[in-house]
């Protein structure tokens, strides 16, 4: 009995484990590691800031008129991350 290797990568689209696997050779090799803002999508972050603002107004009994100072001062709060 002979047996026949076939590639199904060409007849299903699919790629080979050889083609998706990268080893640590292939690894791109002096990039520079992503940015904050890179780090954190937009989404997650303004949600990070809401939170943090809506904190910073409880603190103060959510009195109004601080609005925008609260956003702002969370802003900053959150920019390390």
């Amino acid at each position: 009995m002979t047996s026949q290797t076939t590639s199904h990568s060409k007849s299903t689209g699919q790629a080979t484990a050889a083609q998706t696997v990268r080893g640590p050779a292939s690894e791109d090799v002096g990039t520079s590691p992503p940015t904050l803002t890179q780090a954190i999508p937009s989404a997650l972050r303004e949600a990070a800031i809401a939170t943090a603002a809506y904190y910073r107004a409880e603190q103060r009994g959510f009195a109004p008129g601080n609005e925008l100072a609260d956003w702002l001062a969370a802003e900053r709060e959150v920019e390390p991350l």
